[in-house]
């Protein structure tokens, strides 16, 4: 995990708990800033510490960075690089800030890399069994996961994509668009696309794959078309968004929407129609 990083930000990281460890802010010629279980802190060569004592990455560091992490071709991962991410092996997200090159419309490259913001996955087994017990318990249903960054969508997906492959058997496709979804285990009938746009991964598993279920993370308005694509299909979704509200969801294609309280944790359920859930 974070073998990308150069070996001054490793060796700050590995003198904080990784189990802990959540989100790295690197930042050319400041402070070296890390998410330690919900609370950002400074990072000096040995692990926290005030802002005065803090790492300042350099922007050599933040190139080392990206070329590690694109297994030293950058040229392999340009696609991703045009989105704002890369990938790292383990399935940790590496977020883009800089120059955005364009032609026309169309993103050729990102230059001058300025920031980067790392989001290191977290498997943690269980943390879907209250959603499965009150959603699922008694038949399968469509689920949105809502909440802002940050709060624990990805990981409560992933587990509850493994819950449905152990408990229903049933075959999950896994459009997994950051390479993140897919870093833990999924279950034993799970298939993943990586890289795809969901338009894409939607389509070409719908054909190729027949799946009962699909798991995507973090739509977008353009990404319902493809849902409502499957849900009318008689497949079922699980997905999550970054929103907080449920008269915000633009189409109510699910079955049941459930409202993030904090870091993995589930506050509010509700049905299609708005109605409160036990």
């Amino acid at each position: 995990m974070l073998d990308f990083l150069p070996p001054r930000l490793l060796g700050a990281v590995r003198h904080v708990n990784l189990h802990r460890l959540y989100e790295l802010r690197v930042r050319a010629e400041k402070p070296l800033r890390a998410d330690l279980g919900g609370e950002f802190v400074c990072l000096g060569p040995f692990g926290v510490c005030t802002e005065r004592d803090a790492l300042l990455p350099t922007a050599d560091e933040i190139e080392q960075i990206l070329f590690a992490a694109s297994g030293y071709s950058v040229y392999s991962v340009e696609n991703q690089i045009r989105r704002g991410f890369l990938t790292g092996r383990e399935g940790e997200r590496i977020g883009i800030a800089g120059s955005y090159v364009y032609e026309g419309e169309r993103v050729l490259a990102v230059r001058d890399v300025t920031s980067l913001c790392i989001r290191i996955p977290h498997e943690i087994r269980g943390c879907a069994e209250e959603i499965y017990r009150r959603c699922l318990g008694e038949e399968m249903k469509s689920v949105l996961l809502l909440a802002p960054p940050g709060e624990g969508k990805t990981t409560i997906l992933r587990d509850l994509t493994r819950l449905v492959s152990e408990k229903r058997k049933l075959n999950v496709l896994v459009s997994d668009e950051r390479g993140e979804l897919s870093a833990g285990d999924l279950g034993d009938t799970a298939d993943c696309v990586k890289f795809a746009d969901k338009l894409t991964a939607f389509t070409a598993g719908i054909r190729a794959m027949r799946p009962d279920l699909i798991v995507t993370d973090e739509l977008l308005p353009e990404d319902y078309s493809a849902v409502k694509r499957a849900v009318e299909g008689g497949i079922f979704v699980f997905a999550s968004a970054h929103l907080t509200h449920f008269e915000r969801v633009p189409e109510k294609l699910f079955s049941r929407y459930i409202l993030l309280n904090g870091l993995g944790k589930i506050g509010t359920i509700f049905d299609e129609e708005g109605r409160l859930c036990g």
